[in-house]
C-alpha cells in the first residue's frame, strides 16, 4: 500500500534476545544486511502485518515472541533516485514504517528462513544492539537510529499486561 505522498506502508521488526542482542539478517543473494521488514496490505493492521512478514521472513510464530512495543509514529525515509522505479503506478518514493521491538522467547531452532516461496533472507545472527544503525545500507541508518533509540528502553522491561 502507497499512500498519497508516495510512500510505502511498511512495517519494521527489531526482534531480540535475552541478551539485548538483535537479529540481523543477509538478503539472499547479496552482501546486504538488515532488520526483517516488509509492506502492511490494504487489509491489515501494522500488529498483523507484522506476524504475517515475522513468519515469512523469520518463520518463528507469535507464540516465539513477546511484543515489548512500537514506535509512536512513522519513520520515513526517501529511496535515493536510482532505487525509484518510475515505470510503477503508483511511484514510490520511499518508505514510512511502524517499528515493533520484540523479544525471543522461544528456542533459536525454531528460526526458519526458508517460510516463504522466495525467501528474503540467507543467513542470520545476533548482533550487538547499536550495529546495525552502523551497517544497514546508507538510506536507511536514519530509521533506524531513531527506531532503535526510541525503542530501546523496552528491551528492560516485561510486555504490557494487555
Amino acid at each position: 500500500m502507497i499512500d498519497t505522498e508516495g510512500y510505502r506502508l511498511n512495517v519494521g521488526i527489531i526482534l531480540s534476545n535475552s541478551h539485548g542482542q538483535v537479529f540481523w539478517a543477509r538478503r539472499v543473494g547479496q552482501d546486504a544486511w538488515q532488520f526483517p521488514q516488509g509492506g502492511i496490505d490494504n487489509t491489515e493492521s501494522p500488529e498483523e502485518a507484522m506476524y504475517r512478514e515475522l513468519k515469512e521472513e523469520t518463520g518463528l510464530n507469535p507464540g516465539d515472541v513477546e511484543v515489548l512495543g512500537c514506535t509512536t509514529d512513522w519513520l520515513k525515509y526517501k529511496l535515493p533516485k536510482r532505487y525509484v522505479r518510475r515505470n510503477q503506478t503508483p511511484v514510490c518514493i520511499g518508505q514510512k514504517q511502524i517499528w515493533f521491538m520484540l523479544r525471543m522467547l522461544g528456542n533459536e531452532s525454531s528460526v526458519d528462513l526458508a517460510q516463504s516461496e522466495k525467501p528474503e533472507f540467507d543467513s542470520w545472527c545476533w548482533i550487538d544492539y547499536w550495529e546495525p544503525s552502523k551497517r544497514v545500507i546508507f538510506f536507511k541508518r536514519k530509521v533506524y537510529k531513531l527506531a532503535l533509540k526510541e525503542l530501546e528502553p523496552l528491551l528492560g522491561q516485561k510486555s504490557p499486561v494487555g
